[in-house]
């Protein structure tokens, strides 16, 4: 996410083309874009080829997003955290779609495995299993984005200022 360049992203077919050489199995990888994310994408200004651009019109930094984190538990206990009360992170949100998939969708875990990127771990399966499942994970995101988007009842929300508003949402 943190390289995305605009260059990569069709809005058209709504998929984003990850190139093998950014690719940790040197694989080219498609990335289904929901409506929520190309609603998203639209709201960032493009004055960088990179999509999520740091200060200096680079990528952000590995740390960029821990750092954000950070900031948002403060220094007392965390109050972004997971169920045992450990703060979250970056990771976290990876493994949150991937239990997410497992528990509360019927898709099979192939299709999460291949939204993830994740290479299938036998050998005998990866021989036979060579498609992508692009069609399902298509539908998968989507239910993820509104997933996503939809605050649970019991939720207790914070307001959010918003620079650019100053105004405070909730």
């Amino acid at each position: 996410m943190r390289g995305a360049r605009w260059v990569e992203l069709d809005t058209a077919d709504k998929v984003w083309t990850i190139p093998a050489e950014r690719m940790k199995a040197k694989r080219e990888h498609q990335v289904p874009l929901s409506n929520e994310a190309l609603v998203l994408l639209e709201s960032i200004p493009k004055d960088s080829n990179v999509v999520f651009a740091g200060t200096k019109g680079q990528p952000l930094s590995d740390m960029s997003l821990t750092a954000v984190i950070r900031r948002m538990n403060g220094d007392d206990k965390p109050i972004w955290a997971d169920a045992n009360g450990a703060g979250i992170t970056v990771h976290g949100f990876l493994s949150s779609f991937r239990m997410w998939a497992a528990e509360t969708t019927n898709y099979p875990r192939e299709v999460a495995e291949h939204a993830l990127a994740h290479q299938l771990p036998d050998a005998v399966e990866r021989a036979y299993q060579r498609g992508s499942q692009f069609a399902k994970r298509v539908a998968l995101m989507a239910e993820w984005s509104m997933f996503c988007a939809t605050v649970p009842t019991d939720a207790v929300v914070k307001p959010i200022c918003v620079r650019r508003c100053g105004s405070m949402l909730s």
